[in-house]
């Protein structure tokens, strides 16, 4: 497994709470990892890390073997999007002019808005399927069409890795399946994707690799046929279920059994 993002024996944390200690995770490059577990388990905290948001007290994390800290900040926002679970936009923004911040690392103080960027913040709306909403304010629109847009503003910034902490919060359960199959689509083209989601069958449709923590530390990783049976789900849910091949693509389905 190739991996340019990492943490190893990483132990993170906010003031004098430790959240994960000794935690060691590997992202599979050109592939799309679903981060899986219980609240509080610690899937948000490791996102954080990995986008140096937060720093170990001990262990690190690296992209291509330099501890993410020392990045400048401009090189590491070329490499890698973050979108956080309740981000907020700038009062009176619009939708176009949200999804153009996301091409600020390519950008410099003196240079004018380019073709380039144009095309970027285009085919971003295009793919996050918010183009109607191109010139309207973020402030008036629903839950789910704001989480469309700030998933078009990270894929403007045309990174090679792009981590979302629960992507599909607020939306119904067709827009929830359509944003699933765009990260599965930016994988396919090339893009390495870390997702947290809460659903478990969701994570295992359309991952290649899962990540499953329990008070902050990994309890399996790996491809989901060979890491989500019975056992685990018991193990990091408190939840007795059978796992079953899902009708439609085979891959693990959840059946709770309560």
């Amino acid at each position: 497994m190739v991996s340019r993002l990492r943490a190893e024996r990483a132990t993170l944390g906010y003031g004098g709470r430790t959240v994960a200690e000794d935690l060691t995770v590997d992202v599979p490059e050109g592939a799309f990892t679903a981060v899986v577990g219980p609240n509080a388990c610690g899937k948000s905290t490791l996102l954080r890390a990995l986008v140096r948001q937060l720093d170990p007290s001990s262990g690190t994390v690296t992209l291509d073997g330099r501890p993410v800290g020392v990045w400048k900040a401009r090189a590491f926002a070329r490499a890698v999007a973050f979108l956080p679970q309740d981000p907020v936009a700038p009062e009176g923004e619009t939708v176009r002019r949200l999804v153009g911040r996301g091409r600020f690392p390519h950008q410099r103080p003196w240079a004018l808005w380019s073709p380039a960027d144009a095309e970027a913040v285009e085919g971003a709306l295009v793919a996050a399927g918010v183009s109607e909403l191109a010139d309207r304010g973020v402030a008036e629109l629903s839950g789910g069409q704001r989480q469309r847009v700030w998933i078009a503003m990270v894929l403007a910034q045309e990174t090679s890795h792009l981590l979302l902490d629960e992507p599909t919060s607020f939306l119904d359960l067709r827009h929830q399946y359509e944003v699933l199959s765009l990260l599965a689509r930016l994988r396919d083209e090339g893009r390495t994707v870390v997702a947290v989601l809460h659903d478990v069958n969701q994570a295992a449709r359309y991952a290649d690799h899962v990540i499953a923590l329990r008070d902050g530390a990994v309890v399996a990783a790996g491809p989901p046929g060979e890491v989500i049976d019975a056992a685990l789900v018991e193990r990091v849910f408190d939840l007795p279920a059978l796992v079953v091949p899902d009708p439609v693509t085979g891959t693990p389905m959840v059946v709770p059994r309560v």
